[in-house]
């Protein structure tokens, strides 16, 4: 069974400055981590392996420094990472990204199954995924719980709703997104460690991937930010005392000097 695991490189920090000029992140000086959700697709890549056996390969779309945290899906035990960076792929919303990691899927080629996080937490979008699996006219189910079995090129599993979960059956090659009640991610292992640390990570950019152009980045993005900004601090509230009469009447008389009411 050959997987594919999509991770994300995300803040590891809620501590995120926008930069005033440009309306980005401010990233220097603030560590990256794995996005939480794909680490639970990562180890629902290596228990299938273990099941049904094959290689669990992982791709990261992102700026160089993603390699750390390929690296660290090795020490978990994945057998090969992959990234996907160039400055080529700067400015993509999540159809620009979904379009071009759907594209790393088709060169490795005979895939399986994708797993992805059901959403990062930068962007909370839930997108990429199932406009991955659109973009490879795949199957797919978001909010997976539970993988129960592979056979006969099926794949069945348990979809988590609002109210319970329902059980489905896909063909193969699918597409899937897991939530965190799927499983316990294991930690690395210092064998995986010491494997991960003298890896070479091959970098993919668009000479690599059969990508039309107009597709990818800002080119390929019809969605762009144009504004980003922290919220101002919420003021802070008043605690009128005395008797009840007089907190109505001190309340009134501040909603009167606000123009909130008139008389």
């Amino acid at each position: 069974m050959k997987i594919i695991v999509c991770i994300k490189q995300v803040p590891g920090t809620t501590e995120v400055k926008i930069n005033p000029e440009n309306n980005t992140l401010i990233r220097e000086g603030i560590p990256n981590v794995i996005n939480p959700f794909d680490v639970y697709a990562v180890e629902e890549g290596l228990r299938l392996r273990e099941r049904f056996g094959g290689s669990v390969t992982v791709i990261c779309m992102g700026p160089p420094s993603a390699t750390e945290q390929l690296k660290e899906t090795m020490g978990m035990g994945v057998d090969d990472a992959i990234l996907v960076s160039d400055r080529a792929f700067a400015g993509s919303d999540t159809l620009a990204t979904a379009y071009t990691l759907a594209k790393a899927v088709e060169k490795i080629g005979q895939v399986d199954l994708v797993l992805c996080g059901k959403q990062a937490i930068d962007g909370d979008t839930a997108q990429v995924g199932p406009e991955m699996a659109e973009n490879l006219d795949w199957p797919h189910l978001t909010y997976v719980r539970k993988i129960n079995d592979v056979a006969n090129e099926k794949i069945t599993a348990e979809r988590m709703t609002d109210d319970g979960y329902e059980l489905l059956e896909l063909s193969l090659p699918a597409l899937f997104t897991v939530v965190k009640e799927i499983n316990e991610p294991r930690m690395p292992s210092l064998k995986g460690m010491m494997r991960a640390k003298k890896a070479e990570i091959p970098v993919w950019g668009p000479e690599d991937l059969d990508v039309d152009q107009s597709s990818i980045g800002l080119d390929g993005s019809p969605t762009q930010v144009w504004k980003t900004f922290i919220p101002d601090p919420r003021v802070q509230g008043e605690i009128f005392t005395g008797e009840v009469t007089e907190q109505v009447q001190t309340l009134v008389q501040r909603l009167l000097e606000k123009n909130i009411v008139s008389k």
